[in-house]
């Protein structure tokens, strides 16, 4: 098209070009605003319960979300990490824990009777040794967690029933606690609460409950019949401290133990605060024939059955033979 009407017709697509660009730019600024970090949170870390997050103040860095955890005993074959410094107080800094076992595997046999775990150690510090109170010492070992069902019998109409129970979904079939002295006298509940460290707070997740409207007297009950039989236990005063930097505990252990990974422990406290940590695994688990036996009736039971079967048969053969021949006599 030629004539005067041309610049127009030229003006209107660079318009509606100029009007796109325009909107493009002006998503784009839309977009970037959408994706703009929201405001830092402050978690609060904790060893065993779920971290919970609290929004940040005013200007404040924001902290990592979560918290390292605590370095364990060395390995064998494998070379200790470098040592995290937990929030506590700055005592924390100078002292550090260095601990060992005797053993780190217990096998049972058929004449299991129990076994001793000597825990020992030293304090490691960097500084001389600070002013104030004695440090104390505390050491706990847990077994594998099991489900329990605490029940309460009632008489009705004259006949003992079960009207009320109680589950607990994590109770440690084995728990110890080994202290330098008195627990109430040297661990501040706060830190209880936190590290879950005496007999109560050993049970980590209560079930339900339906029908009950307290369970302390049921969980009360879990702990008194495992206490009875050695199972769950407080030795206040077992850990033996020398000059304020070495020590040891000898954790018995008894005779009905439950296969599984147990857990070893070691608390450095001061003023009722822990200022380090120290974890081993101890690995229990059946040895020998009882083991060999143990695997086929859980791997094989056929084969275990048929076993079973003939060591019945061949034993009432012996038996039978053995009576005809004193009768002959």
């Amino acid at each position: 098209m030629t004539g005067p009407g041309r610049p127009a017709v030229l003006a209107a697509p660079l318009l509606l070009l100029g009007l796109l660009a325009a909107a493009v730019q002006a998503q784009q600024a839309a977009v970037t605003v959408e994706e703009t970090p929201t405001a830092p949170v402050v978690v609060n870390p904790s060893e065993d319960a779920p971290a919970v997050a609290e929004p940040a103040a005013p200007g404040a860095e924001p902290l990592p979300s979560a918290v390292p955890d605590y370095p364990s005993y060395p390995q064998l074959g494998e070379p200790r990490g470098p040592a995290l410094e937990p929030p506590t107080p700055q005592t924390a800094k100078t002292e550090r824990l260095v601990a060992g076992l005797s053993v780190d595997a217990v096998g049972i046999t058929a004449a299991f009777d129990g076994s001793d775990i000597l825990i020992y150690g030293a304090v490691a510090r960097e500084a001389p040794l600070p002013p104030g109170p004695p440090l104390q010492i505390i050491v706990t070992v847990e077994g594998p967690s099991e489900h329990v069902t605490i029940r309460k019998k009632n008489r009705v109409l004259g006949i003992w029933v079960n009207t009320q129970s109680v589950s607990v979904g994590a109770a440690p079939g084995f728990y110890a606690v080994s202290t330098s002295a008195p627990l109430d006298q040297i661990l501040l509940p706060p830190e209880d609460t936190r590290f879950r460290i005496s007999v109560p707070l050993a049970m980590r997740a209560l079930g339900d409950a339906s029908g009950v409207e307290d369970a302390t007297p049921f969980t009360e009950a879990l702990i008194r019949l495992k206490s009875s039989d050695g199972r769950y236990r407080l030795d206040e005063g077992n850990v033996h401290i020398v000059e304020q930097t070495l020590f040891r505990a000898d954790v018995a252990l008894p005779a009905q133990l439950v296969e599984g990974d147990y857990k070893a422990r070691v608390f450095l406290l001061r003023e009722g605060r822990v200022i380090d940590v120290q974890r081993a695994a101890i690995a229990v688990h059946k040895v020998g024939l009882e083991r060999w036996l143990y695997r086929l009736a859980l791997d094989q039971p056929f084969h275990y059955g048929v076993l079973s079967l003939v060591l019945a048969v061949a034993a009432g053969w012996g038996a039978s033979a053995a009576f005809a021949f004193v009768r002959r006599k």
